[in-house]
């Protein structure tokens, strides 16, 4: 899964790693510890045009009575992104790019809490696949709220060691077809390209990420991991 990451650069920065334009008006900026809600970059296609747009993280689909009734939809499954409801219609028409420095992961049932951080071994940006949606507030006039959602596969390699979903990252030729909101057959887009992954590298950070109030440029640097806990001895042992 994707339920934390990182984006070091500001937009015009990745405007210009993505051959886009920085439509964002100020409202993004460099993070280092994203968490579900927040307002993110994504890169879309409309027309001529590839763009860089602020969103919100966590899709509400164009039918939800309200856009908080339930916990924030922030993974999509790859596996069911085109059937599934709640994301059929944005992967047909409204798929998107979510740039990111790296991901956080933890290991389920891991008491230390160690935190992991995937990233580009040449500390490119990555493209996390993934799809928006925009919905009316019927009770208001005001603009819609448009929301996101990463795409997720299953997890190879060491990166499985830790978790058993990942985002899906997408290399950078498929990156107009997934964007082309013309192109309605996706299923060839949906599986993780080997190349990809190979230029993908794992390593422990600090567990300063373990609390969504730190957000700072060292919370991406390697870190020695937590040591396991002592084994405790049994109560009255002799």
């Amino acid at each position: 899964m994707c339920g934390r990451y990182a984006v070091r650069q500001d937009p015009a920065a990745l405007a210009e790693e993505f051959d886009a334009v920085d439509r964002t008006a100020g409202a993004t900026g460099a993070d280092f510890n994203i968490t579900p809600t927040k307002t993110v970059p994504i890169v879309v296609q409309r027309g001529a045009e590839r763009s860089v747009r602020p969103v919100r993280w966590g899709l509400v689909p164009t039918w939800a009575k309200e856009a908080d009734g339930g916990p924030p939809m922030i993974n999509a499954r790859a596996e069911t992104i085109t059937t599934k409801p709640a994301y059929a219609e944005s992967a047909r028409r409204r798929r998107c790019l979510m740039p990111a420095t790296g991901w956080y992961e933890w290991q389920p049932g891991d008491k230390r809490r160690q935190p992991y951080l995937c990233r580009r071994r040449d500390g490119r940006s990555m493209a996390m696949a993934a799809v928006f949606s925009a919905w009316w507030d019927p009770n208001s006039a005001a603009q819609p709220l448009v929301t996101c959602a990463v795409v997720t596969t299953d997890a190879v390699g060491e990166l499985a060691d830790v978790h058993h979903r990942m985002p899906l990252v997408l290399p950078e030729e498929s990156w107009a077809d997934w964007l082309d909101p013309t192109r309605s057959e996706i299923d060839e887009l949906l599986r993780p390209e080997p190349g990809v992954l190979g230029e993908l590298a794992l390593h422990t950070v600090s567990t300063e990420v373990n609390s969504m109030r730190n957000n700072h440029p060292d919370l991406l640097e390697p870190a020695d991991p937590v040591p396991a806990p002592a084994e405790q001895a049994a109560l009255f042992e002799s």
